[in-house]
């Protein structure tokens, strides 16, 4: 191709070379195998044969293999554990919400007035009756006592002298010494001092009483809480601010409502002489706290809730309640025996019910409907269910009725390797 400069001249330009699309589809598998390139003609294709027939019979394998796995059913069988039917009891309990309450709570008050000596107690620990708690200063109790000790006596001497004149002035009227009127008066003398002298005694009685008042002791036994009063304090007598608290721990109770549809069934066990336990779980109804027996019925339900007040005593040894506590009561009144029980993560639920799926020898499962009655913690109370059984207990998503399984080995306890010295 000839092309003109600005001189006038012309200069020959070569025109690039066009490859046709046959020359290019025949140039590829040169460019697959550009490996073989240097080798033998023979030798080329050579290996290129083997290329060809090995990529052919690695195809017809996958193609047998599929059909082998079509053949068997096609997915694998599914991998699940299990759980086993059992025969056994299980309880009919009615729960709810309960208070733990003590038996006894004193608030301890001055019953004199004065200024505190002394603070015998310590804080959160547990008294006895009889242990000092706190003394008042006695020294205005101990002159009183001593004041009615003195008036006392005093009466006690006029009141002997009276006696001493109306046995003489008896003698003196037999003998019509002294007249009717003075053997009167004598005798009135001696009455008014034995007037005197009991008033003096019960003067006395009240200083004592006082005095005692100022030393004073737990009424009952208890876990005393924190101090109120600090020695030098000056108390009143019965002020409206304690000195201790004591609560009383041992034994305990827990107050709960039941809703009135579960009184009848309440009320029967006990008419039948039944001593229904309950049970005192926390907050969460998950960890058992303490075990007692019912001791009482409200009399009447409150018909602004239809619940009935119970109550229920805990020996509380271990001091697992606390009073003011929110527990969870669980109160056994009956006890269903000789029944199916399945773990509670076994059983799966529809729009038509309860169903489990049920282990066939064929290793298969098939969905059988059942009905769930009482449940107890993580076990259930089941019907149309043989003790047994082996069902399901996970891989639920999985499943369905028919489908091949396997069981999941269970996991072996492994031990901590010993020590060697």
């Amino acid at each position: 191709m000839k092309s003109s400069d600005g001189n006038g001249q012309h200069a020959v330009v070569e025109e690039p070379s066009r490859v046709t699309k046959h020359e290019m589809s025949r140039a590829g598998p040169r460019r697959r195998f550009s490996f073989l390139k240097g080798l033998p003609r023979w030798l080329q294709i050579s290996v290129a044969a083997i290329l060809i027939v090995g990529g052919f019979a690695f195809y017809l394998h996958l193609r047998a293999a599929e059909q082998t796995n079509s053949s068997k059913g096609g997915t694998p069988p599914i991998l699940m554990s299990t759980a086993t039917a059992t025969s056994g009891d299980i309880g009919v309990y009615v729960k709810a919400l309960g208070t733990v309450t003590p038996l006894n709570t004193v608030s301890v008050t001055a019953r004199v007035a004065g200024q505190i000596a002394k603070v015998e107690y310590q804080e959160g620990l547990f008294v006895h009756v009889g242990d000092p708690l706190v003394d008042i200063d006695p020294a205005p109790f101990q002159a009183a006592v001593t004041q009615a000790e003195g008036q006392l006596a005093r009466d006690q001497a006029q009141l002997d002298l009276a006696k001493i004149n109306l046995t003489r002035d008896t003698d003196l009227l037999d003998k019509s010494v002294i007249s009717k009127q003075e053997f009167d008066t004598q005798t009135a003398t001696k009455g008014l001092n034995e007037g005197a002298v009991k008033l003096d005694q019960g003067n006395l009685d009240q200083a004592q009483v006082n005095l005692a008042y100022c030393h004073i002791t737990s009424p009952i036994d208890g876990r005393v809480g924190l101090r109120l009063v600090d020695p030098g304090n000056i108390v009143q007598a019965n002020g409206t601010s304690p000195l201790v608290v004591i609560t009383q721990l041992e034994p305990i109770t827990v107050e709960f409502n039941v809703a009135e549809d579960s009184v009848p069934q309440i009320v029967q066990a006990v008419r039948n002489g039944k001593q229904l336990t309950a049970d005192a779980y926390d907050r969460a109804d998950q960890k058992k706290l303490a075990t007692g027996t019912l001791e009482a019925l409200n009399s009447q339900i409150d018909s602004t809730s239809g619940t009935l007040r119970l109550r229920a005593t805990f020996k509380n040894d271990d001091d697992s309640l606390f009073p003011n506590q929110f527990v969870n009561v669980h109160l056994l009144v009956d006890t269903h025996k000789g029944v199916t029980l399945l773990p509670n993560n076994a059983i799966q639920r529809n729009d038509n019910g309860a169903f489990v799926y049920v282990v066939q020898l064929n290793q298969t499962v098939a969905l059988k409907t059942i009905t769930v009655g009482i449940t107890d913690g993580n076990t259930s109370e089941v019907q149309s269910l043989q003790p047994g059984a082996v069902v399901a207990a996970d891989s639920f998503n999985r499943l369905s009725d028919g489908a091949k399984i396997a069981v999941r080995p269970a996991a072996t306890e492994t031990k901590p390797p010993i020590a060697k010295n």
